[in-house]
């Protein structure tokens, strides 16, 4: 298959959560990064910006959410995908995560079965040209 490698960047301020994401989205060839709370996110995507951001909603510092409206305003952030992932699926999450800027959105725990594939479709979509 030709897809070329993708860069992620998984913003979780959970461990382990960080650890299964790399090891599955690096199992599959992606380049992976992280950062596990925002302003360590927003110096990543500053110094590499990367093609998909998994973002979890709850982090420490700043509401992944309110990122997102962030990365999504700027110029030079606003073409990267930005899927939310969250532990509290309610009723309204998903708008509410739509609403901010974010592309797709996921509930914790993160399926690493279907992981690899909602990633690939993703990344296909930004590149088969829905803009």
């Amino acid at each position: 298959m030709g897809n070329r490698q993708s860069t992620i960047l998984v913003v979780d301020d959970n461990p382990t959560n960080l650890k299964l994401a790399v090891s599955v989205l690096g199992f599959e060839g992606h380049c992976v990064l992280t950062a596990t709370d925002a302003q360590q996110a927003q110096a990543v995507v500053h110094n590499s910006p990367p093609d998909l951001i998994l973002m979890d909603v709850g982090l420490p510092d700043m509401d992944g959410l309110a990122l997102t409206q962030i990365m999504k305003t700027a110029e030079e952030t606003r073409h990267i995908i930005i899927v939310a992932v969250t532990a509290f699926a309610m009723k309204g999450d998903e708008e509410k995560a739509i609403a901010a800027g974010c592309d797709g959105y996921i509930v914790k725990p993160i399926d690493t079965r279907k992981l690899p594939g909602q990633v690939a479709e993703w990344l296909l979509r930004k590149s088969g040209g829905t803009a």
